[in-house]
């Protein structure tokens, strides 16, 4: 773990990213989704401790016990304007140990890499905002116009005891907030271009896909295992299971998505179809899949539950469906699930949360690009879509328009995209430092 501090007022938020980020990576902050975890609050007052420090007077929230948020606000130069909310989560998704290579709560230097559970999603750009935040109240430097910091809890588990708890109980936090950035966007990946040169592209995320968690409860006749029974629920349940399994859903390209396929195509001299973007696809790398699942609206089966004993045929079976419906999809989504289930088989919603969808352009989008072009002018900055969600469907139910910005410049050699909440998340320092240095750029231009 790092140890190294200082509170000078000449320091760089990159001194001490790196130092950050080891801490918040070594704090289990596991989330589970079934309120088993250890919860955020340790970690939440190590980001009080880090903020207070520097004169800030940061306000840890709780939406039950140990699940904590933090929140402050930086005053700018104009708090007419609309203001910006700068926010990350500080959960993470469940670690086996056995998996990995190294301690996933570890925090290790290897490879000039941090290793650890939450390196990729999101401690590390937990730690780039800690760091420029820490730098403004150290320097007093104003940004623009008013900034809300916040780190939430429980966006793994869709941010019901985090973002969305405080948009519902506390939304004086966010008062004349109207725009917002966190995670999963502004990291870079590398093509070549139409010459042959490698050339990196900084995918900023403007979309995402919205969420429908389903549950499926096929019912029959319970009975002896060992007598016929044509109303088996588990056979009812699996025929539903393999026809929503086999349906393919159609392909639109929605405006991010065009963009993102004009501007690759553009750059490296790759055309694509409206029913095959594969050969364009394969120079995206580990970026292809966070991209392949927002050509169509998406649905996979993760769960299932039924029975009790081994002889006996049960009343239900349930089986839990992850669904991902582009902007504008939802009511179609359900409509066909509800279909292809069948008349035996219950269709219910476990979770429900918005798509999203903000413009490639602006003043906030031209403050992203500048920040990034002038610590790597030769890029290409391209628009995308998520197909996952963030803490960004919460806030727009307060009207905030969100985008994913955790500016990383990565080695064209390194897998970054599948590390999201896949083994051995690791972040290479060099990569940290750069964004640190963009999130400051950025903060004090937009």
């Amino acid at each position: 773990m790092a140890d190294e501090r200082t509170s000078t007022e000449d320091t760089r938020p990159e001194d001490e990213v790196v130092r950050l980020c080891q801490d918040l990576i070594g704090i289990d902050t596991s989330n589970y989704g079934d309120g088993s975890g250890p919860g955020e609050r340790k970690a939440a007052e190590y980001v009080m401790t880090e903020l207070t420090e520097v004169g800030l007077e940061p306000e840890i929230v709780e939406s039950e016990p140990g699940r904590a948020s933090v929140i402050v606000r930086v005053e700018g130069e104009d708090s007419e304007r609309g203001a910006l909310c700068v926010h990350g989560h500080l959960d993470v998704v469940p670690a086996n140990a056995d998996d990995w290579q190294v301690n996933p709560f570890g925090a290790e230097i290897k490879d000039d890499m941090i290793w650890g559970r939450g390196a990729v999603d999101m401690k590390d750009m937990d730690a780039m905002i800690l760091a420029c935040l820490r730098d403004l109240a150290r320097t007093g430097k104003k940004p623009p116009r008013d900034i809300v910091f916040a780190f939430f809890a429980d966006e793994e588990a869709g941010g019901v005891k985090g973002s969305g708890w405080l948009v519902d109980n506390r939304p004086e936090l966010f008062e004349g907030v109207t725009e917002a950035i966190s995670e999963v966007g502004g990291y870079s990946v590398t093509v070549p271009d139409a010459q042959g040169q490698q050339r990196r592209a900084y995918l900023l995320q403007t979309a995402e896909k919205g969420i429908l968690w389903l549950r499926l409860t096929a019912h029959g006749r319970a009975g002896h295992g060992s007598v016929p029974n044509h109303e088996n629920a588990v056979v009812r349940l699996a025929e539903a299971i393999a026809r929503i399994d086999a349906h393919v859903w159609p392909r639109q390209y929605v405006a991010s998505v065009r963009q993102l396929l004009d501007g690759l195509s553009d750059l490296t001299g790759v055309s694509y179809t409206e029913n095959d973007a594969s050969a364009l696809l394969e120079h995206l790398g580990g970026a292809r899949g966070f991209v392949e699942g927002t050509l169509q609206d998406t649905a996979n089966f993760t769960m299932l539950d039924s029975g009790y004993k081994h002889n006996v045929i049960p009343q239900t079976a349930s089986a839990s469906l992850d669904c991902r419906f582009l902007p504008g999809h939802e009511d179609e989504l359900m409509s066909t699930i509800q279909e292809l289930a069948g008349e035996f088989v219950e269709v219910s919603v476990h979770h429900r949360d918005i798509a999203l969808d903000s413009p490639f352009e602006g003043a906030l989008v031209d403050a992203m690009k500048s920040s990034l072009l002038a610590e790597d002018p030769e890029a290409v900055i391209l628009p995308y879509c998520l197909s996952g969600g963030t803490d960004n469907k919460g806030l727009k139910r307060l009207g905030v328009n969100g985008y994913g910005f955790a500016p990383l410049r990565l080695p064209a050699d390194l897998d970054f995209a599948p590390m999201f909440h896949g083994i051995d998340e690791r972040v290479p320092i060099d990569s940290l430092k750069f964004g640190t240095r963009v999130l400051q750029r950025f903060l004090l231009s937009s």
